[in-house]
């Protein structure tokens, strides 16, 4: 392949070369055309071409008529870019089929999320909710130039003037124009200070069921991910990382490696052994070739049954103060009865299905990167300062990326830095690719903590919950990054206690506690984050509660939500549609949870059976959910069943263990993810509202684990209190 052939953007990505009926199977030709020829991630769009509209960072209509809507946030699967784009579509009265999403370059004066400040990046379920207005006052402004380059031209009144489904239509005879044919006049207005949004009865586009807008590309094969990129002379580097977290090289031996054919060089790298190739398989077998020795002396060396037992005796003894209300220890001491329950939650891998890979390129400009980049501002900042070099010129190419679930946005920028120092030692201009192999991706990654919990309660004469005890044990998320000073208060990571600091419940003395301990092993967030155990916690607890108040689950937690309407609402919706109250299918048990994340409330109703030896079943999940607005609800719906199928799969078998400080699990065949077969029949139901919208992607995650505990209380007796679910 030449440069020619590169550079000619005849071919996006070659699919299939020989046909389907030619009977050779799937061919791996692929590479990057010209970006400012693609569509979708990493095209550059035409900024600045003659007759375009470009009123703002989000919006660019051209002659043609197209109407480009640049998205900030990454698109790994969620949805964001349909959002997004329906956003801009509904102000600017668009038609659907005109509109197309291109990914934002890093830019963070522009394109910052605007609950993080002055940084870009997508998480914490924001998407959609910081974007609202900003995306749908970028359409508005465009749609008050159109109009008024429209009343211009036709000399009338811009009342007088209508916008439907991209076609401009003015009171006299022969007055309509598309887009496309007002886009220049349109751009020498002026872009008006103040518009005015649509009412809510005025809806087209928001709250429809449009078609997304990466499907195609995912479909026809045309769709930009990293491990689709080809660049002139690239190279492909694998990285040895120590098989131990904490573990030191202290030599090796490159002799073999590079008697590999295809191996290019061998070399040190702050993160462990680069193998540099001129293709994938010539990396690996080269790197398998490779012989190391790593100094173990500060590393973990231990087993996850130990680093548990060390949690349960920090549990003996009173942690970092969280919340203090009334007098917890006194309202223990009287308490007739106290109900005390232990919560153990491993390790877990984010498992995506693209694992991390990172396109790198130090050139006289500075450095050129094409990625799924999820934290741009983070990856910027890093990748400068190892160059000495401003943030500005770090340039990203925004690709698809295949999942996440939190570990793009690596708060330590791993493995951009880790491409960028081999990219470094390779030399300038030759662009490397760095590829994790799912084994990397599941042993030298970075994991959600492992937890404990201790909680203890009673119930006073009301039945009531009289006094609540929550002592929470696990790794900071934030300590040591660059979120730490804003969101570590007085000790507290707030990632760490989320769920169970907030809780929602009326109980007049409630602690909650927290110790942190250090080690050595790699953790960051996970979708949903602290709620992932949290709700865990806190969701059959006050099961345990109402059980021994001798009250119904639903009830019983509907009296403790006077302060929560919107809680309250949302069981009860969870509770209806889901049968509570009525016999469950013959063999089956139903168990019901309810949990508030990202500002989004949802609850859930599971009926679940016992298939014999300790197996159990999901049949059905019932789901509501309240997260505002919603703009796309097919997208919604599809966010929650995903977002529950994570937590179903976590609940199921997911774990990550150690043998002296080796990660044991390496693949999908010993860290299993949910199948196909496995996932129950699921409806969701949304709770209509105007409040502005909330996150969807993580919020249902955090509640089907307790709502299948809760069932399977209900079948066995037996209460489960530690992830996975193991009946004994």
């Amino acid at each position: 392949m030449n440069n020619d052939e590169i550079s000619s953007g005849l071919s996006r990505r070659t699919f299939i070369k020989t046909g389907l009926g030619a009977g050779a199977g799937l061919s791996l030709g692929v590479w990057l055309p010209a970006l400012a020829q693609m569509g979708g991630p990493g095209k550059a769009g035409a900024a600045g071409a003659t007759g375009a509209l470009e009123p703002n960072a989000f919006v660019r209509i051209g002659p043609d008529g197209v109407v480009q809507v640049v998205a900030k946030h990454l698109e790994m699967g969620q949805g964001s870019w349909t959002g997004l784009a329906t956003l801009v579509a509904e102000e600017l009265d668009a038609d659907w089929d005109q509109v197309e999403v291109i990914g934002a370059p890093a830019d963070a004066a522009r394109y910052n999320n605007l609950f993080w400040g002055p940084v870009q990046g997508t998480g914490g379920s924001t998407a959609m909710a910081n974007s609202h207005k900003q995306m749908r006052e970028a359409g508005a402004a465009a749609r008050a130039m159109l109009l008024a380059a429209a009343a211009e031209r036709w000399g009338v009144e811009v009342g007088d003037i209508t916008i439907d489904r991209g076609t401009v239509t003015g009171p006299g005879a022969g007055q309509r124009a598309g887009f496309g044919d007002l886009a220049e006049a349109a751009a020498a207005q002026p872009v008006p200070d103040l518009v005015f949004l649509k009412d809510r009865k005025d809806f087209r586009l928001i709250g429809q069921m449009l078609p997304r807008k990466d499907n195609p590309g995912k479909v026809n094969g045309t769709a930009l991910y990293t491990q689709d990129i080809r660049l002139p002379d690239m190279l492909t580097a694998v990285v040895l990382h120590s098989p131990r977290f904490g573990g030191r090289l202290s030599g090796f031996d490159a002799a073999d490696a590079k008697k590999v054919s295809g191996v290019v060089d061998v070399f040190e790298i702050p993160s462990g052994v680069a193998v540099v190739a001129r293709d994938t398989w010539s990396a690996m077998s080269g790197r398998d070739a490779l012989r190391a020795e790593w100094d173990d002396s500060d590393a973990f060396t231990g087993t996850a049954g130990e680093l548990m037992a060390r949690y349960r005796d920090m549990a003996d003894q009173p942690g970092t103060v969280v919340r203090a209300d009334g007098d917890v220890a006194a309202a223990l001491a009287a308490a007739d009865t106290v109900l005390a329950a232990d919560y153990e939650f491993p390790f877990l891998a984010h498992a995506t299905m693209e694992p991390m890979n990172c396109v790198v390129r130090v050139d006289a400009e500075g450095c050129e990167i094409f990625n799924g980049a999820q934290l741009q501002t983070g990856d910027q900042m890093a990748v400068a300062q190892a160059l000495g070099i401003e943030p500005g010129q770090v340039r990203i190419n925004m690709l698809y990326a295949g999942g996440s679930f939190g570990r793009r946005a690596n708060p330590h920028s791993d493995y951009v830095l880790e491409a960028l120092h081999i990219a470094k030692h390779v030399g300038r201009p030759v662009p490397v690719k760095l590829v994790w192999t799912r084994e990397d991706d599941m042993r030298a990654g970075y994991y959600r903590p492992m937890y404990f919990h201790r909680l203890r309660g009673a119930v006073g004469p009301d039945g009531k919950p009289s006094v609540w005890q929550h002592r929470i044990v696990g790794q900071s998320i934030l300590a040591g990054t660059a979120f730490a000073e804003a969101l570590i208060k007085d000790g507290v990571d707030s990632t760490s206690v989320e769920g169970a600091s907030d809780l929602p419940y009326g109980i007049p003395n409630l602690g909650v506690d927290l110790h942190s301990p250090v080690v050595p092993v790699p953790v960051q967030w996970w979708r949903a984050v602290g709620s992932t155990h949290t709700a865990f916690s806190t969701e059959t607890f006050i099961d345990e509660l109402a059980v021994a108040a001798g009250k119904d689950p639903v009830e019983y937690r509907l009296g403790l939500l006077g302060d929560h309407p919107r809680h309250a609402r949302v069981l009860q919706l969870a509770a209806e549609k889901g049968g509570w109250g009525a016999p469950a299918p013959e063999g089956q048990f139903r168990g019901i949870a309810l949990h508030e994340s990202f500002n989004t409330r949802v609850a859930q109703v599971v009926d679940v059976s016992l298939d014999g030896d300790g197996a159990w079943r999901v049949h059905r999940v019932v789901v509501a959910v309240d997260c505002g607005m919603a703009i796309n609800p097919d997208n919604i719906r599809a966010q929650v069943e995903g977002g529950m199928g994570f937590g179903l799969s976590a609940a199921l078998g997911e774990a990550i263990t150690f043998d002296g400080g080796r990660v044991v699990e390496g693949n999908y065949d010993g860290y299993p993810v949910l199948r196909m077969n496995q996932m129950p029949r699921v409806e969701v139901h949304i709770v209509k509202n105007d409040a502005p919208p909330t996150g969807v992607g993580e919020p249902a995650t955090p509640v089907i684990a307790p709502a299948v505990a809760i069932a399977l209380h209900r079948a066995t007796g037996q209460r489960l209190r530690r992830l996975p679910l193991k009946l004994g």
